[in-house]
Parts: C-alpha cells; structure tokens; sequence
C-alpha cells in the first residue's frame, strides 16, 4: 500500500507492506457547535463542584479575570461578554473589573491585540492590562523549591476568575485550569523553575497524577487561590464545542475528559516504525514546530524503534536559542541534564527532542542541508521512501508501522 504524508505544499509518499501497518491515526470528527454562546451559558448554570458565581461574589468585590494572550487559541471575545453579563446581574460594577493578559515568559500586547482578544467593547468598558505590568508579589515556595510571584492585580483581588481553553499541552499534561496563575502571571524566574522539570518521564501529554509541572503548577495556584475558572474545548475552527465552569481543579479535569473525546486516538500496540508529519505548511515551516508532531508520535513507537518525522523545516529551526541548544549537544542526556540545571526557554524545546532521542532513533525528512541535520543528532534524508528503507534495513523487512499524517492533533494512547 502506498501511505502519503504532507511536507510543505507537496506530498511525500512510501511505499509499504499493508499487512504491517497497526493504524493510520486520522483526526476525529469532531462537530461544529450549534450555539456557542448557549454552551457558555450551560456550564457558568451548572458549575463543578463549586457555587454558582452569585453566591461565591460579593457585590462588593474587586475582581480580577485572567485570560490567555494572543499565542493561545481562547476565543476570549466571545466568553468574556457572556461572563461579565453574569457579574453585573450580581450587582459588580466595571470599575470593580480588571482583565489581566496572562503573558507567562511571552511579550506584552499591543492595544491592538488587546483589543482583538477582548473584543473593542470589552476593551472600552473594562481596564485591560498585561500581566506584570503593576509588578508581582512574593506569596510563597512550593515544596518542588519553586517561588511563587504573581501578579499584583491578581493577588490583590477579592476574587479571580480564571479564563483557558483545553488541549494537550507536551509536558503540562494539558494547558487550562490553574496554567492561567502559573505560569500565566508568573515572572519569568519562577516559570523557569517549573518548567525544568519537564525533563521528567511523567511530564507528558495527557498526564496529570504524578506530572511534576502540572502538580507544581496547581500548588502554587493554591498560594494566591482561583476562585472560579470558566475552560473550553475548541474544535479545529477555535469554536466552542464543550465549556466547563467552577472549581478550578475538578471543572479543568471535566474538560480534560472531554478533550480526550475528540482528540485522542487508541491504538493497540507501539509499533517499530512511526512514520510521522505536522501536515505540512505551514506547521512545518521550522523545527521549532515540527517538535510537537514528534513529541506526539513518541506516545506510538517501541523503545529501540524509529520515528520517521516529516517536516520541511524550510526556514530551518525556528528560534536562536533552539538552535544554539541543538547543535551544542551530540549525547542527548547531556543536553536533559544541561537543561535541569539551567532551565533556558528554547532550550526546552531541543530537551523535548533528547528525551524521545534516547529511546528512539529520529529520522528527519526535510528540506535543510545534510550538514545541518547532522550538526543535530538527528539523521537527515530528503525522501520519506529513502528513510523507510533504512528504518527498515536497521529493524527488520517487516517491521510494525504506524503512519500519523496528522501528528500535531492526533494524541495515541495504547488501549
């Protein structure tokens, strides 16, 4: 049979035995919502394991509403008016509201960015500022050693109301829920000391119990406190298909639960051979973002297998300190224990790399000179049908595959 995988604008195909291919992992299905707005509206009547917003705010109150930045998909232009209607029936008035971009280690927004992320109304009405942009406090130490300071305005609130959309994040486990706190209105000093422990082996997509960052990250939320979060899943689109409201813990594991619906793909056994693409332009413009199919595709293949990973990386790898990280380091648990000592954002994402290089071999289909690729401990090839043949001639003729054209959204899981 003949398997086609996306690479750049063009189509890469190999040619394989039918009767060793365990799964193509195709995306699921997933539905266009009839009424966003009924969605949001469902979850804030039927919150979990929490009060419902009028009876945990006081009329009095000074509230602080975190919301994503611009390098996150939440449509905050649509839940924030559904929100802010439901706190004004219970009396707060706008002055009384902060929205604070949560920004982690990313740049402030423009007040155009704030404007499209907010909506112009909101914008007119509410203050919007920039996490840190009034300086952050010192609240405590999470028995991991990382310190906790948040933003000002966040701690100094009566109330927080946390803002997130779901989806599997590649050692968080899952982006949402108290991610909004830390490191979303963090200093870039304790998102540091957190994300160091993404070297660990529970630090994984779809992981929570025993995931040292997510189980960091929920300690120090619990330092400054969420009161109440309001998280939804997106389809492809970054439309509403599931909203889920209250408790910031319990209400992001509904979420979660929900994710998994659309977005994981079961498989029966690890197989040999994965043969992996971010599907093409312009996922795959570099090999900062042709990472995340590979960290996907490492949840499919056997200790000792190979990972084929397509991607034409044609701007070549996507972020100076990416590079300098990748091409520092031949043995790849130099590089994981470099990064442990000293956490560098970038560096993590080479780190990513190492970790599924110690178990595998990784192949790279792409469009950057040999001699680059192998500044790396990555093994080049242009043609998918040439590194087939190798992964095959170093494994065995009828090794097991498992082809994943679609490796940035589609999550296996072994039954």
């Amino acid at each position: 049979m003949e398997l086609s995988f996306k690479i750049d604008t063009r189509t890469e195909t190999v040619t394989v035995d039918s009767s060793q291919v365990l799964a193509v992992l195709e995306p699921t299905e997933i539905p266009h919502p009839e009424d966003q707005t009924e969605i949001v509206l469902n979850a804030l009547s039927h919150p979990i394991h929490s009060l419902p917003l009028a009876q945990i705010i006081h009329p009095k109150d000074k509230i602080a509403i975190v919301t994503s930045d611009i390098t996150r998909p939440m449509p905050s232009y649509t839940v924030l008016p559904i929100l802010l209607k439901e706190l004004y029936q219970i009396g707060i008035k706008k002055d009384q509201i902060t929205i604070v971009i949560a920004l982690g280690s990313h740049r402030a927004q423009t007040v155009e960015e704030m404007q499209h992320l907010v909506s112009k109304e909101v914008y007119n009405d509410i203050k919007v500022i920039n996490s840190g942009e009034e300086g952050f406090i010192h609240v405590g130490t999470t028995s991991r050693g990382t310190s906790v300071d948040i933003d000002r305005t966040v701690v100094e609130a009566d109330k927080r109301i946390c803002l997130g959309n779901v989806e599997y994040h590649y050692f968080a486990g899952y982006s949402g829920g108290a991610k909004a706190i830390m490191p979303g209105c963090s200093t870039k000093d304790a998102i540091q000391q957190n994300h160091r422990f993404m070297v660990s082996e529970d630090a994984h997509a779809g992981m929570i119990k025993g995931n040292p960052i997510r189980e960091d990250i929920e300690e120090a939320a619990s330092f400054v406190g969420v009161d109440f979060i309001l998280n939804v899943v997106l389809n492809p689109d970054k439309e509403i298909i599931y909203a889920a409201a209250g408790d910031v813990t319990q209400a992001h594991r509904d979420a979660c639960a929900h994710l998994a619906d659309y977005y994981l793909s079961p498989i029966q056994s690890r197989a040999d051979i994965v043969i992996v693409s971010q599907a093409g332009a312009p996922k795959d413009l570099n090999l900062y973002q042709t990472q995340k199919a590979l960290d996907n595709a490492k949840h499919a293949v056997k200790d000792g297998g190979i990972v084929i990973l397509i991607g034409s990386c044609r701007e070549g790898f996507g972020n100076k300190v990416f590079e300098e990280w990748m091409c520092r380091y031949q043995d790849p648990q130099e590089m994981i224990d470099a990064l442990y000592d000293h956490f560098v954002l970038g560096g993590h994402k080479a780190a990513a790399i190492a970790m599924v290089q110690k178990k595998t071999k990784v192949f790279l289909v792409s469009d950057l000179p040999d001699e680059t690729v192998r500044r790396t401990f990555l093994t080049p090839f242009h043609h998918l049908q040439d590194a087939y043949d190798e992964a095959c001639r170093q494994l065995d003729q009828e090794a097991s595959i498992i082809a994943m054209p679609y490796g940035g959204s589609t999550l296996p899981i072994v039954k």
